[in-house]
């Protein structure tokens, strides 16, 4: 059987050998937390509170209004979309940044709702994925209201075989957020395309982790939040991605004066402007928007494959780790060992349930921060550039050392 000193060794050599390893001096993260919650805020990269700071004191103390146009505030939603787009696997011209991940799904779900019948009004069912994140399917249930479609919750891999005549649309998580599993983007979206139905995908826990695809695989229309696995900051600004061939007939729900062709003319009647542009609302919120366009910088030379690849690499290993560390019976993975059915965070479910709780805070007084999502599930994030094999290493040996005294 393995033991801690070959795990800590090994630990130690993979770190060394880490292409990516760098990238963890861009982060303030330090050696004596592990944090593995990036999967609900990412850790803050250096470089952004100096540019925070030059966009208070300049471009808002000095330039004052000038910056809509000098700084560029205006332009932001379309710049910073850009670049998301290749994370994301999408060209220039597609993705618009602003407002919250909830909004932006609205405006997709009814979008794709609304395409779906012009061009056959036989199509009213909403499909929509049964573990999704319960505001996924708060805001498809009033999307389906809205229109007059009818919604059915069911597993996202049995979408395929549920499509039919009268579907209009899908709405699927790529990742789960409880377990942790990747869903298949390319599979549901190419059935979905073959049976006549819209697709839009949920990639909040897979933007920035691993490769998507979006304009590879046909992707209609998606969503993303950008305060995981892309570091934007609290509560930073959503993205919406609308295919170029979508666009021209893109309707939104929510027509805001920023998104009308000619916005300063002020004009009574609305006149969507070309291009993802039509997805904005309202007026960009810049010091967000500034932190998230530094955040991004974080990724210049990276390729998302070897981010995808050291992903998988630390979840094995952390999975080792807890084979070897935890007591035989205490905790189960949820998430899946399969690398193509993986996202980028380990899920184990606690037993029983009700210790998850507790078992959680104990890690994280002692420097292991995750999280739990009842009923029982302790979450572990890996973001890649700047999570180390040992800071897996440890987690996992924290976590049975707590297990054990909880069991005794």
């Amino acid at each position: 059987m393995t033991t801690e000193h070959e795990l800590v060794r090994e630990a130690q050599e993979r770190d060394g050998a880490d292409p990516l390893a760098a990238k963890r001096g861009a982060f303030e993260v330090d050696d004596g937390t592990v944090y593995l919650d990036g999967n609900s805020l990412g850790a803050l990269p250096k470089s952004v509170g100096a540019r925070l700071a030059h966009v208070v004191t300049h471009e808002w103390g000095e330039l004052r209004i000038r910056s809509w146009e000098e700084s560029g505030w205006w332009t932001a939603p379309e710049r910073i979309g850009d670049r998301i787009a290749p994370l994301v696997g999408a060209a220039e011209g597609q993705i618009v940044v602003g407002d919250s991940t909830s909004v932006n799904v609205f405006k997709a779900v009814v979008a794709a709702l609304r395409l779906a019948a012009a061009d056959d009004p036989a199509r009213t069912e909403l499909l929509v994925d049964e573990a999704t994140f319960p505001t996924d399917g708060y805001l498809a249930e009033s999307a389906a209201r809205m229109t007059g479609a009818t919604l059915t919750a069911l597993p996202a891999a049995a979408m395929p075989d549920a499509l039919g005549p009268a579907t209009a649309a899908l709405l699927v998580n790529h990742v789960d957020y409880r377990t942790g599993e990747l869903n298949d983007l390319p599979g549901i979206t190419a059935a979905a395309r073959a049976a006549g139905a819209r697709t839009v995908w949920d990639l909040c826990h897979s933007a920035g982790a691993l490769p998507v695809g979006l304009d590879a695989h046909g992707v209609d229309l998606a969503v993303g939040c950008t305060y995981k696995f892309l570091n934007g900051g609290p509560g930073s600004p959503a993205y919406l991605y609308v295919r170029r061939g979508l666009q021209p007939r893109f309707d939104s729900p929510l027509p805001g004066w920023t998104g009308h062709a000619d916005p300063f003319a002020m004009a009574p009647a609305y006149v969507p402007a070309d291009g993802a542009t039509r997805g904005r609302v309202g007026t960009p919120d810049i010091l967000s928007m500034a932190a998230l366009e530094e955040a991004l910088t974080v990724w210049e030379g990276v390729d998302i494959d070897a981010v995808r690849a050291k992903s998988l690499a630390l979840g094995d290993f952390f999975l080792r780790c807890v084979r070897t560390y935890v007591p035989e019976g205490a905790v189960t993975p949820l998430t899946p060992v399969e690398h193509g059915r993986r996202g980028s965070q380990v899920s184990l479910l606690c037993e029983p349930a009700d210790a998850a709780g507790p078992v959680m805070d104990a890690l994280v007084k002692r420097g292991v921060v995750g999280d739990f999502r009842r009923p029982g599930v302790l979450r572990f994030g890996i973001t890649p550039l700047y999570t180390a094999f040992r800071d897996v290493e440890r987690a996992a040996r924290v976590l049975g050392e707590i297990l054990r005294d909880t069991l005794t």
